[in-house]
């Protein structure tokens, strides 16, 4: 089997880190791979070895001169199948591509993120989407996808490489968090709709100098989330540390993961949390319910809420008892449910689902 990957992220998110993960499932199955990425782009340089990367500049939706660059990409590689990962331009004009050049597609929608009426077109580009959550599942089908060309497929994370040891000696030296302090974190880009904001108007609310925050990520918010820090009073206790290579290490020297998020397709940095047993606190936003259950492996709040951001932080940092509980829980369930071995088996069920009703046409 011969397959084109579509991913139009520069950066290694959450979505291109699912795509280095099946590629790399899919070679060591003996799948043929090439992956289509922007110049430059994290995941080509992470996937030389395991596929052929060809890179190819994308603008945008209005970039229309990608879809030819794609359809002759097609037409020369006679792929069996293409699977496209990302949205910028990549959703539309790959599956347009893939359709002229006469090769079945599949697309993975990662996003909790009402379309416009156009939605239904695109979708049509295409033999199986791939929904990572039951929220984008429900969203797809009232974009009018039938439910027998949707695959449920949550995004994995690699539990046991992920359970590193808790250093906050090394914390402390590496990031000046204090050993001492109780440290909150969240792990997102900095964008408007993960909720940076709501975190820390709860921190402002608390008053509280011992809970520190660690902000990981990087986005167009960056200088506008510094300033904010600075002018509600929490320039000391917030540190915000970019995009880390190193987050496996950091994660376990959380007290609490917070993921405040109004929209969220499910949330790789929460199930990687979850994997190093840290307590997580999230909205009830999108794919998250997935894995948090209220009590039970987890605290959800309602997204735009800091005042109950805050009362949940306060009562974890109160009762660590009961932090340990709802880590425990979760971990065992991302070990049951969300492994990327579950996640590449369930993607080339829908590569053999499309091919063989192809095949019976």
């Amino acid at each position: 089997m011969k397959i084109v990957h579509i991913e139009s992220g520069r950066h290694l998110y959450g979505g291109p880190q699912q795509v280095r993960y099946l590629v790399q499932g899919l070679a060591e199955r003996d799948v043929e791979n090439v992956l289509v990425c922007a110049p430059g782009a994290a995941l080509g340089r992470q996937l030389r070895t395991l596929a052929r990367v060809i890179e190819i500049p994308c603008a945008g939706d209005l970039d229309l001169r990608y879809p030819w660059r794609l359809y002759r990409l097609l037409r020369k590689e006679e792929p069996d199948l293409v699977h496209v990962h990302s949205r910028r331009g990549a959703d539309w004009w790959g599956g347009l591509a893939a359709r002229l050049a006469g090769v079945p597609a599949v697309l993975s929608r990662r996003v909790d993120r009402p379309e416009g009426r156009l939605a239904g077109l695109k979708y049509r580009l295409y033999q199986r989407v791939i929904a990572i959550s039951r929220a984008v599942r429900e969203q797809l089908l009232e974009a009018g996808v039938p439910g027998s060309n949707i695959a449920y497929v949550p995004s994995g994370v690699q539990a046991e490489a992920l359970q590193v040891e808790r250093d906050r000696n090394w914390l402390a030296t590496e990031l000046g968090i204090p050993r001492e302090a109780f440290l909150l974190g969240i792990v997102a880009q900095l964008i408007p709709r993960k909720g940076h904001s709501d975190l820390f108007r709860a921190l402002e609310s608390m008053g509280d100098p011992s809970c520190w925050l660690l902000v990981l990520g990087q986005g167009k918010e960056e200088t506008r989330l510094r300033e904010e820090a600075r002018r509600r009073g929490l320039a000391s206790q917030v540190v915000i540390a970019g995009f880390r290579e190193d987050a496996a290490r950091i994660l376990p020297c959380l007290d609490v993961l917070v993921h405040p998020a109004h929209r969220e397709g499910l949330g790789v940095s929460v199930l990687e949390a979850a994997a190093e047993g840290v307590p997580i606190i999230s909205t009830n936003a999108g794919g998250l319910v997935d894995l948090i259950i209220h009590e039970q492996t987890g605290l959800l709040v309602n997204p735009g809420s800091p005042d109950e951001l805050a009362e949940a932080i306060m009562l974890l940092k109160e009762d660590a008892e009961l932090g340990r509980q709802l880590a425990n829980a979760a971990r065992r369930k991302v070990s049951q449910d969300f492994t990327v071995e579950e996640m590449i088996e369930g993607t080339i069920r829908a590569y053999e689902n499309v091919l063989k009703r192809r095949h019976e046409r």
